[in-house]
């Protein structure tokens, strides 16, 4: 059975992913990818809502208001450069051009209008490595505390083939003491004959759903703990829109972790089997 959480691409030009809070069934995250080319500009304005572009591949360019200023965007691909990001407040009219042909993410939330129309430069955003062992990945800070908005928590995940991210487990469900935050993964794989798992579930409720996401896939997180996993033949890129309850600076609030499985961060190695693990003579290297 396929699951409600998962969406598929379309083809293209135009709109080719759109979420929506009816679609999702949530209140915040409006989450797109659109493709665009010198016939098919992309326009949009949100009245009550601040928006997030990520070029994801391609080259073109935002032209905000009436021309009052133009932002070029490029990057060859999601796996070998950062981007800049483009941030508009609500009531600030934005159209999506290029030549070449572009494809970019566009993202929103509710928002007042408290910061004005900005470009997230790559140098601003800070970088971490985090775990390690089989959960070993690279996380691009790409619009989270101290960058501004009011909602909107953006983040870009690099994840080596057959390696785990979100491990241990986490929520922000407002359940367990934690946030209330919705949540989309816009998945890339380098070699798209791969997949990647994803699963949301809650261990106190018949909750457990459980993806098989390929390349172009987004998958929607609307409560649960959740974590993923690339497969040993493709690294696995994904891009998150989050937001909800927190606003401004309370966008720095962390997660709640599943404690049954927080014991590994202390040692990543601690138990690792090495092969053969038994021989007919007794145990084997990995004993």
């Amino acid at each position: 059975m396929t699951s409600s959480s998962l969406i598929h691409p379309t083809g293209g030009p135009g709109r080719i992913l759109h979420v929506t809070p009816e679609s999702a069934g949530w209140g915040h995250v409006e989450f797109g990818v659109v493709e665009v080319n010198s016939a098919t500009p992309w326009s949009g304005m949100a009245a009550d809502r601040e928006t997030a572009i990520v070029p994801l591949s391609g080259e073109g360019r935002v032209v905000v208001g009436d021309g009052d200023m133009e932002v070029e965007l490029s990057r060859d691909s999601v796996f070998t450069q950062m981007a800049s990001i483009v941030y508009l407040p609500p009531v600030t009219p934005y159209r999506i051009e290029s030549e070449a042909g572009l494809q970019a993410s566009v993202g929103s939330a509710p928002a007042e209008g408290r910061y004005p129309v900005r470009v997230l430069e790559p140098s601003e955003m800070r970088i971490e490595i985090r775990g390690g062992g089989q959960a070993y990945r690279q996380v691009v800070h790409s619009l989270s505390h101290p960058l501004p908005a009011e909602r909107l928590i953006l983040y870009e995940v690099y994840v080596p083939r057959g390696t785990w991210s979100g491990w241990p487990p986490h929520c922000h469900d407002g359940r367990d003491g934690s946030p209330y935050l919705e949540e989309v993964y816009y998945f890339r794989l380098d070699r798209p004959e791969g997949y990647a798992i994803h699963r949301n579930w809650r261990d106190d409720e018949d909750y457990d759903d459980a993806m098989v996401v390929r390349d172009g896939d987004v998958a929607l997180v609307p409560k649960g703990y959740h974590t993923s996993v690339a497969c040993p033949g493709s690294n696995m890129y994904f891009l998150n829109y989050l937001a909800g309850e927190l606003q401004d600076g309370e966008r720095r609030t962390p997660p709640c972790f599943m404690a049954e499985h927080t014991w590994i961060e202390s040692d990543w190695t601690a138990g690792e089997w090495g092969l053969p693990v038994v021989t007919p003579h007794g145990p084997g290297a990995g004993s």
